[in-house]
Parts: structure tokens; C-alpha cells; sequence
């Protein structure tokens, strides 16, 4: 891989950060690229997108309890970015949605990936919602980690303290990937490393809102990764895309960064429209044996249009 990626990636990164941070490719090659000529004169210009276009953020559980290509996606985030008005929007999918998923029959729209990869959840999404999916970005546990530490730790607001002492000790190989063990967030200011950012995005037990809590952490992760990714250099980036190596995967091409490059600085926080699909738009339920979360579709498609027509 040329080492342009490099420099195009950090550029998205730095400029939409915690949106941009998930827009990284597959980086399998990036700690073995060659040097060449200079990274921004060996780009042809590309010409700055003038289209909204929505992109489909996964996030599993890669842990050793599952083969690699047997994942269940634990987080589902829509993203909407339109360059003309300067909005994005993002729309967090529960996990457990009970859903038609195409070829599949019926289920948690978090098995659509572990049945049918990337393309199997983008079909899940777009058959489901009714909306178009012009890309998707996958990240696993260990990524989101590196990607955290890479950038320095992020600063959060804790306003939704957490407490679980049923959290999977998993994140180590080595370990047992069943046990568990406490972990506590208190409320406040605080400045979180990568593990302990993916136990505050990741933990499901001890919040009486469950799911929908964790949605709302994981969207405010996001925006911390945002403010902190702004303070890259292009210095960083070559141990950044190395740190990364593997740890991510997307269907967005070299060119389509570029563009992105190219409209990064358009997007702040205020213009960053953040939806969690609480009750009255769901309610949870028992279907098939197991907790779900049913859908009430009359009132989340009128939602849902409004920021993704």
C-alpha cells in the first residue's frame, strides 16, 4: 500500500475526527510501505464530494470465543455526512433489533454481519430502515484500543456513571476469554486510555437503560475521539496507520478519502446531529428465548427519513 494512504487517512482523521477516525481502510499493508516520492504530490486532484452519502460504522466483539469471520456486530452506528448543508447525523442501531435479515429469516440485526459479512448488514440495514448505504467501516476491540492510545487518550464528561461486575475479560487472547471481572466509571471529567475508553463504550450490565445507554456512550466516544484526533500532525500518522495495521476494514477506496480530505474541515460538533432510538420508537420484549428489542417501525421511519431521505 503507498504510503499516500497514510497522509490521505490522517487527513480525514484530523478533520472529521471521531467520524473520520472510523472512515480508516483495511490498513493490512500500511506498516510495510515503501517509501517513494512525496505523499501529497504523488496525488492527482480529486474534486470535493457534493453529496450526502451515508456510511455504515460496525463494531464487534473479536474476541477468541468467535471465529474471526463468525462476528457478531455489538455496536451499529449510521452515519450521514452531507457536504452541502454541513451536517452529519449519527443514528445508533440496538444491537438486539429484532429484524427480517435478508436470506436469513428472522433475528437480532447483530448476527447480519456474523451470517453475511459486511454486505450482509448493510442489506439488513437498508431493508429495514428503508435507506441507501454507500459504504461501511468495520472496527474490532483491539483496534478501537490502539486507536485510542495512538491519539493520546480522549477526555470525557462522565455523566452516566457505570458499574459492572459481569464485564468480559476477553479483551486478552491469553486470558479466559468467559471470565469477567468489575469495572466502575465514576461521574465527572476524566481522561480515559483505550481500555478503559472501550469498558465505558462497551459495558451493558448495572445501567437501567441497557442498550440505549450504551449507544448514547459509544456516540460520545465518537465526538471525544473528534476533539482529540484534531491534534495530529502529519508526523503522526506512519505510527498511527502501523498501530492500526489490520485492526480495521471498509469498502471506501483511496479516491473517496481523498474527496473526503478535502471537505474534513467543514464539520464541528454543533453541526453533529446524534439520534438513539429510545422508547417510544422501541420496546424490549422475548422472542425466541431471548431478549430482543422490537421495533415500532410507524414511528422510527418518519425519524429516520427526516435526516436520511
Amino acid at each position: 500500500m503507498p504510503r499516500a494512504w497514510i497522509v490521505v487517512l490522517g487527513f480525514v482523521l484530523a478533520g472529521l475526527g471521531g467520524l473520520g477516525a472510523y472512515f480508516f481502510p483495511v490498513l493490512q499493508a500500511a506498516g510495510n510501505a515503501s517509501s517513494g516520492p512525496g505523499p501529497i504530490a504523488a496525488l492527482n486532484p480529486v474534486s470535493a464530494p457534493t453529496q450526502p452519502f451515508t456510511v455504515l460504522l460496525l463494531g464487534s466483539d473479536d474476541d477468541s470465543k468467535f471465529p474471526p469471520d463468525r462476528l457478531n456486530t455489538q455496536s451499529m452506528i449510521l452515519l450521514r455526512v452531507d457536504p452541502g448543508t454541513k451536517q452529519a447525523t449519527l443514528l445508533s442501531i440496538p444491537r438486539d433489533l429484532w429484524v427480517p435479515i435478508p436470506e436469513q429469516g428472522t433475528g437480532k440485526i447483530s448476527t447480519a454481519y456474523n451470517l453475511g459479512g459486511a454486505d450482509g448488514a448493510i442489506k439488513a440495514v437498508e431493508t429495514n430502515f428503508k435507506v441507501r448505504v454507500d459504504d461501511y467501516v468495520w472496527i474490532g476491540l483491539n483496534g478501537l484500543v490502539k486507536l485510542v492510545d495512538k491519539l493520546g487518550g480522549v477526555n470525557l464528561q462522565v455523566t452516566n456513571p457505570v458499574m459492572d461486575d459481569y464485564y468480559p475479560a476477553d479483551l486478552n487472547s491469553a486470558g479466559d476469554p468467559y471470565g469477567y471481572y468489575r469495572v466502575a466509571v465514576l461521574p465527572g471529567a476524566t481522561h480515559m486510555d483505550g481500555v478503559h475508553a472501550l469498558q465505558y463504550v462497551r459495558s451493558r450490565h448495572g445501567d437501567l437503560r441497557g442498550d440505549f445507554a450504551r449507544s448514547e456512550r459509544q456516540q460520545q466516544l465518537l465526538l471525544a475521539i473528534k476533539a482529540q484526533a484534531s491534534r495530529l500532525s502529519v508526523a503522526d500518522l506512519p505510527t498511527l496507520a502501523g498501530a492500526l495495521n489490520g485492526e480495521v476494514k471498509t469498502s471506501i477506496s483511496l479516491d473517496r478519502l481523498r474527496a473526503l480530505m478535502s471537505i474534513a474541515n467543514d464539520f464541528n460538533t454543533k453541526n453533529i446531529h446524534r439520534i438513539v432510538l429510545l422508547p417510544p420508537y422501541t420496546a424490549e420484549g422475548w422472542a425466541d428465548g431471548q431478549s430482543v428489542v422490537f421495533a415500532d417501525w410507524t414511528q422510527i421511519l418518519p425519524l429516520v427519513h427526516q435526516s436520511f431521505p
